[in-house]
């Protein structure tokens, strides 16, 4: 999965970025916290243990 697809994922379902880090940006929801990776792909396997994780639609 496109990381920028994840992202915008998280975003419609109510995550604001907390903070930009070295190797991950920080997204916020009702305190749960989610780290992405500054890659251009993400793991399938990673984005869908982060996509139910987070009960994301």
């Amino acid at each position: 999965m496109k990381t920028r697809d994840l992202i915008k994922l998280l975003l419609r379902n109510g995550f604001r970025l907390e903070r930009h880090g070295g190797n991950h940006d920080i997204y916020v929801r009702n305190g749960k916290r989610e780290p992405i990776v500054h890659h251009t792909e993400t793991e399938e396997k990673l984005a869908k243990a982060i996509i139910k994780r987070q009960g994301l639609k």
